[in-house]
């Protein structure tokens, strides 16, 4: 993990130091709340439906258990004892009082966090691979090229306010499992015929109220020159992006718009940039600084390469639990002897993503003993540990299971990704968590579930689509019509990941439903599945070889029943009175 240096800990105290001045003066009536707005934002706080929101950076999803161990201190401490982990590798706290904020970013600079730029009109949190550094798949590790790329774009003077957030994501993988084309900036690390290292660069990828695919806009940047080409990216975007509509501000209406000419206008800018010095060294990220940053990312002192093979069934038969688990949770891992475990934060009666302060301590605690004081936040709103030997496996699951994380059903219907929605938020339309418990409820069964196999079931409270409904094989869109909620489902859509295939927007079934339509829609749409499927067919696969038209028969049904059902009770009613 990158160690953060004394300029490092000093930059980020005097950023608390002056949060905390300006939080006085605002509460003293000196600062006005238009005044104090730009900064609350760009530390990460926003006032949300009932008490103010923070947004606390896990650049790229890298966490230790003591900074875990700090975060679950501010939630029993400050907020209600709750955190909530985003799809963009973040924590979310949405009961601290506002006096109380300045606090909030003291203990955070303690354990060397912040909330720096997640949130406001500027570069957000710089996202990765959960697995960057152990998978087996892995052509560079992507994690030495984030951490320059977050310290180049902490506070850059020049795209502090951009037209709209910014949002870049990195793989370093054969699989895609960062999303980076659903990303305004995109980086794909490649190497070339000659051995060498560069990134196919992905531009105006998003999702919001027009989803977008990025588009590749160069196949081969080495990676000395990636600043300036995102810097020439973000400068045309500063100079022609809309201003004056928020719904078209983000880049990727730019890039629909421009097409070729917003190529152009980058190459031109990249080129103009690397001419300003005589060789353009003041641009260029040297290897000095690279192998500086690299360094941190090392194998952690402890690893050591096992060759003897694992079997569960050393010692005797295995649990089926555990064997379950080991299929589900239980990750390859680059480096013989060891494994990546994904602690489940999805169980029945807790919202997907949210964890407790205690099951924070008891995840730090399981980081300590089993994965060497680190875990990894993923953008499924798990958290995982990457440095668990094959011979702590069974102890592990033991832990996992008493502390609550050992449900095995990663990938699964029940694994979904949901927003906070309007519980919380004040943009959401409508409410994702019940909807997630109701859908959870009804598919309680474990069987039932390996049945089905690989479904991703992704929730949005509104378009602003923090719970990605459009990447999900099923998405739910939470709508507001007439001032009620309602939900519009689509099926189809991807990420990008091998299993998904490449990324593309789910396509909508029909109008929406009721709260209490959902879960027998969902329903509706599995029954199909397992009607229709082929041997070996996924529910996307399924999904893609139909079409639209059987799953929008079978959710048009829930709907005909659910109208029907009033008037049939009604007819029975007054065929018992008149009997």
């Amino acid at each position: 993990m990158y160690q953060y240096t004394s300029f490092d800990r000093q930059f980020v105290r005097q950023r608390a130091a002056q949060f905390r001045d300006q939080l006085e003066r605002n509460l003293a009536g000196e600062l006005t709340d238009d005044d104090f707005r730009p900064l609350r934002l760009q530390n990460g706080w926003y006032i949300q439906r009932h008490a103010p929101m923070l947004r606390v950076a896990v650049p790229y999803g890298e966490l230790s258990s003591r900074q875990l161990r700090q975060l679950a201190r501010i939630g029993r401490e400050l907020d209600r004892g709750v955190g909530h982990f985003t799809t963009r590798q973040n924590i979310q706290y949405n009961w601290i009082p506002l006096p109380r904020s300045a606090d909030a970013m003291d203990l955070l600079a303690d354990v060397d966090m912040h909330g720096i730029q997640t949130s406001g009109n500027c570069i957000r949190n710089i996202t990765s691979d959960v697995f960057a550094g152990i998978a087996p798949d892995e052509i560079v590790d992507p994690r030495p090229y984030c951490e320059i790329l977050r310290q180049w774009s902490s506070l850059h003077p020049e795209f502090a306010f951009l037209p709209r957030k910014f949002k870049i994501a990195v793989s370093g993988t054969v699989e895609d499992r960062a999303a980076i084309a659903w990303h305004d900036v995109g980086l794909q690390l490649v190497k070339n015929e000659a051995g060498e290292v560069g990134f196919e660069v992905y531009v105006g990828g998003g999702m919001g109220r027009t989803p977008v695919i990025g588009t590749v806009v160069n196949a081969f940047v080495p990676w000395q020159e990636i600043l300036v080409y995102i810097e020439a990216i973000v400068r045309v975007y500063n100079r022609f992006g809309r201003r004056d509509n928020a719904y078209k501000a983000r880049i990727k209406i730019l890039v629909k718009a421009e097409g070729q000419k917003f190529i152009d206008a980058v190459n031109a800018e990249f080129t103009k940039i690397l001419e300003q010095d005589a060789d353009g060294r003041d641009h260029i990220i040297p290897v000095s600084e690279l192998e500086r940053v690299a360094r941190h990312f090392e194998l952690p002192a402890g690893v050591r390469p096992a060759t003897n093979g694992f079997d569960p069934h050393r010692t005797g038969p295995a649990p089926t639990a555990f064997l379950r688990w080991m299929e589900r949770n239980v990750h390859a891992h680059k480096i013989p002897g060891y494994r990546a475990v994904t602690l489940s934060l999805k169980r029945a009666g807790q919202a997907p993503g949210d964890v407790t302060s205690s099951q924070m301590e008891a995840a730090a605690t399981i980081a300590d003993r089993y994965s060497l004081g680190e875990l990894r936040v993923s953008h499924e709103q798990n958290l995982v540990l990457p440095w668990v030997r094959e011979a702590d496996l069974f102890s592990v699951w033991h832990a996992a299971k008493e502390a609550g994380f050992a449900t095995p059903n990663i990938g699964l219907l029940t694994d979904m990704i949901a927003c906070p929605g309007g519980d919380f938020c004040a943009l959401a339309n409508a409410r994702s968590i019940p909807v997630a418990a109701s859908i959870s409820e009804r598919f309680d069964d474990l069987d039932a579930l390996y049945d089905l196999g690989n479904i991703d079931l992704h929730i949005s409270g509104c378009m602003n689509s923090c719970g990605h409904h459009h990447t999900g094989h099923i998405g739910i869109l939470g709508v507001d019509k007439d001032g009620a909620e309602w939900y519009q489902v689509s099926i189809g859509g991807s990420d990008g990941s091998t299993q998904s295939g490449a990324a593309t927007p789910g396509k909508v079934i029909g109008p929406s439903f009721s709260a209490d339509e959902v879960p027998d829609v969902v329903e509706a749409l599995i029954d199909v599945f397992r009607r229709e499927r082929a041997a070996g067919e996924l529910f996307i696969d399924t999904a893609r070889r139909l079409g639209v038209a059987p799953f929008r028969a079978a959710a048009d049904a829930v709907r005909h029943e659910t109208a029907v059902a009033p008037v049939k009770a009604v007819a029975a009613a007054e065929a018992v009175e008149a009997v």
